[in-house]
């Protein structure tokens, strides 16, 4: 692999005017097919096979007037103090709310809540439940302004007037500057870390390209495809992190081969067949993290995985054809003024030597290791420092991580109601009326269908249901059935004594569900529980039950990438324990913000709650990819100076030396493009920014920097063990460049002498001091 690849720099470096138009062209077209597409879908949310989805399916179908899944307002009442809302005054302005609102554009129908029994035992307070004739992302600005303005209307009344549910259009807040935000911080990270505007701006320049090309093509294919618009949401944030990250470590290794005094074409084959060979692996592990994602079998989240993955892809191919060519476009100038200047310094100096393009020239590479060899970078220090204390490192790492995970123990799962909103909001106001006035479980009743299969009868057997129900513990009230006009399907709405979020409530649906096959059989007819609160809990239970699969899936493949990488059975089988560590870390953090409300404040957490249920599913396939880029990243330096003669610790020190400053400006760039989705308003997207960008510090800068090298000064040379039989049983990929190295370096010139330097030269000093730790 790391031939071709060197071979595809070079053409893409020589041929940089042809490579750069085609993906400005590709950019191009793409983005004008995305213009010119119909507008995407409004977002859908289905569970195939579920008892919830079935339900709603049926409604669908046999109550079509009904609108299953059309969005719904409940409009919560409450007369003046000391009034009732049935005196005749209040009475005719409920009367009145309740005219104006069935005139509503794109309403379905509005139920009065004086003939739907939905007035409070005080006599208080009453609610309209208003039905629209399309999902909640299809209502138009007109009709979000007919609800608010007839509310305000009874409200200046002197009526207590909140409204819940998913027809209320949120309040907007500054949100969306997510990118930007992140893309500023990364600028800044990268002209520190190469310290040249040109070596700062060619990862941002190809991660903005390739995130264009990946978040276009999502709304070309939009309607072809029913991908949503926030399909992309996922698309954007990890293409961008990644795209950054992956044209980082090629340039980073481009401008090391350019101050050992390459050639610049040469040096972009070099960068691109050995750097390049760690980003289509890295790649790999993220792409089969997100699409794996499919397992779980909710199209919402196929979708977006999916197109993650295809971002993902787009951001490899960028970085191993279209970085090459910009570097022949930057040549020299990547590189440090101070860099380019003891080049040149260096090339007076040598300017009788033969200045052959594909080899080092003498004197240049020997030069270049005494200097660095004169003054130890901070990642040498620090591998120095781990390999002199192990243990301690490893069990400081460990313990930490383990104690950051304490608060997982206490996860709760669920999704967001209207419970967890911001105590000010009119949702959250509407739910706390409700729960006061007619109990909890109004903000979450259970709708149970009753299907007789095409012949009448619905309504004898509904009523037959509903009175079995009514006698079940937790079941607060159970209202008179709906029947279709064919009298073959009917509808029951059970209202439990608790909460939507409360465990009692998943309890009551599995008891329903359990007595329903006694209810089938005296009925002959299919009874069926949905309903949001139902939709939850199965949504939980699906994901709950592809979890271990997922898992399986994704380690399993993911190892099988890494032992082709490294050529070992430990290193993969430690890089995935770590990350098990960063994931069981990052979901301590998360629930001791979001769900405990610690630091809510500076997060923005207006309402601690439950943890999305998608939480730890999601993170466990992102993040796994994520951290498997850091691990083939670092380790993969330090597997090539190990194969190229080095002994395990000297591995180490390499593997830190060249790529610890790299690895650590990639964190940094990537937490802070994940950092940045905090301040967006969706609770979905700001639980996911916060999550992924803690899992990336904790895998980072405590497992890869410190635990990583820890084990393997402990592993010694057994780190690179392999079997025999399954050596010869795995393809060799060259990862590590060697059969590259030797083909572009013969053993009898200079280049090779130098870097095979006698181990008892210049690195006595260094040899000594990690004599202790070599295995």
């Amino acid at each position: 692999m790391a031939t071709f690849l060197y071979k595809l720099g070079r053409l893409s470096f020589r041929r940089r005017r042809y490579v750069a138009l085609l993906w400005v062209l590709l950019l191009g077209g793409i983005g004008y097919a995305s213009s010119a597409a119909p507008a995407p879908p409004a977002d859908s949310f289905s569970m195939p096979g579920t008892d919830s989805q079935k339900a709603f399916d049926l409604l669908d179908e046999r109550f079509p007037a009904a609108s299953a899944e059309g969005a719904t307002a409940r409009v919560v009442i409450r007369a003046p103090e000391g009034e009732k809302i049935t005196d005749p005054a209040a009475k005719a302005e409920v009367s009145q709310l309740v005219a104006v609102l069935g005139k509503g554009p794109q309403v379905a129908g509005v139920a009065d809540p004086f003939k739907a029994n939905a007035v409070s035992k005080d006599g208080t307070t009453a609610y309209a439940s208003v039905t629209y004739k399309v999902i909640s992302t299809e209502l138009t600005d007109k009709t979000h302004d007919a609800l608010t303005d007839a509310t305000d209307k009874t409200r200046a009344e002197g009526f207590t007037v909140e409204t819940g549910g998913d027809a209320v259009q949120a309040e907007q807040e500054m949100g969306g500057s997510a990118e930007l935000i992140g893309i500023a911080v990364s600028a800044v990270v990268l002209v520190i870390t190469f310290g040249s505007l040109i070596a700062a701006g060619l990862p941002l320049l190809t991660a903005i390209i390739g995130v264009g090309i990946g978040v276009s093509g999502i709304a070309a294919l939009g309607s072809v495809l029913n991908l949503s618009g926030t399909t992309s949401t996922l698309a954007m944030m990890i293409g961008l992190a990644v795209g950054i990250d992956y044209a980082l470590f090629i340039v980073s290794r481009y401008r090391a081969e350019i101050a050992e005094g390459r050639e610049p074409e040469e040096a972009a084959g070099r960068a691109t067949g050995t750097a390049g060979s760690a980003v289509v692996f890295a790649g790999l592990t993220v792409i089969v993290a997100l699409a794996g994602l499919s397992v779980v079998n909710i199209p919402m989240l196929t979708k977006m995985g999916l197109a993650a993955a295809a971002t993902v892809a787009i951001a490899v191919l960028i970085a191993l054809t279209m970085i090459p060519a910009l570097l022949g476009f930057a040549g020299r100038r990547a590189l440090r003024r101070k860099d380019r200047k003891n080049l040149k310094s260096a090339d007076s100096k040598d300017s009788g030597a033969t200045k052959d393009r594909g080899r080092t020239k003498p004197g240049a590479a020997h030069s270049t290791t005494k200097a660095e060899n004169a003054k130890a970078n901070l990642g040498t220090r620090w591998a120095r420092l781990v390999l002199r204390r192990p243990v301690t490192v490893l069990l400081i790492g460990v313990l930490g991580l383990g104690a950051v995970a304490v608060p997982a123990t206490s996860l709760e799962l669920g999704l967001p109601d209207e419970g967890t909103s911001a105590p000010d909001t009119t949702q959250r106001k509407a739910y706390d009326l409700l729960s006061e006035s007619f109990g909890a479980g109004f903000n979450g009743p259970l709708m149970v269908t009753v299907d007789t299969g095409g012949t009448k009868g619905a309504a004898a057997a509904a009523k037959t249901v509903g009175t079995s129900l009514a006698k079940v513990d937790g079941v607060a009230a159970v209202t008179p059935a709906s029947v279709n006009p064919a009298g073959d399907t009917a509808i029951i709405t059970v209202v439990p004594t608790t909460g939507p979020s409360d465990h009692k409530t998943e309890e009551l649906v599995k008891t329903i569900r359990a007595k329903a096959s006694g209810l089938e059989a005296d009925t002959k007819s299919d009874v069926l529980v949905t309903g949001q609160t139902a939709m939850t809990i199965d949504f939980s239970q699906t994901l709950d039950d592809a979890l271990l699969p997922y898992l399986g899936l994704v380690v399993g493949l993911a190892f099988l990438l890494l032992m082709l990488v490294f050529r070992s059975v430990l290193v993969p089988l430690k890089a995935a324990l770590g990350f098990l560590l960063s994931v069981a870390a990052a979901l301590g953090a998360v629930v001791a913000v979001f769900q405990w409300g610690w630091l809510a404040d500076i997060v923005g957490v207006d309402q601690p709650g439950p943890i999305m249920s998608m939480m730890p599913i999601f993170m466990i396939g992102v993040v796994f990819g994520l951290a498997m880029d850091y691990e083939v990243f670092l380790v993969t330096r330090m597997r090539e100076a190990y194969v190229h003669g080095a002994r395990p610790a000297e591995a180490v020190v390499t593997g830190f030396k060249h790529g610890g400053r790299v690895v650590g400006a990639a964190a940094v760039i990537m937490i802070s493009v994940f950092s940045g989705f905090i301040m967006e308003n969706d609770d979905m997207i700001k639980m996911m920014g916060f999550g992924l960008a803690i899992a990336v510090f904790f895998d980072a800068f405590v497992v890869r920097m410190a635990i990583v090298p820890a084990v393997l000064a402990l592993l010694g040379t057994a780190a690179w063990w392999l079997p025999r039989w399954l050596d010869k049983l795995l393809p060799d990929m060259d990862v590590e460049g060697e059969k590259l190295h030797k083909s572009l370096t013969p053993s009898s010139s200079p280049a090779a002498e130098d870097e095979h330097a006698d181990k008892d030269g210049d690195n006595d000093e260094e040899e000594r001091e990690l004599e202790p730790v070599r295995g």
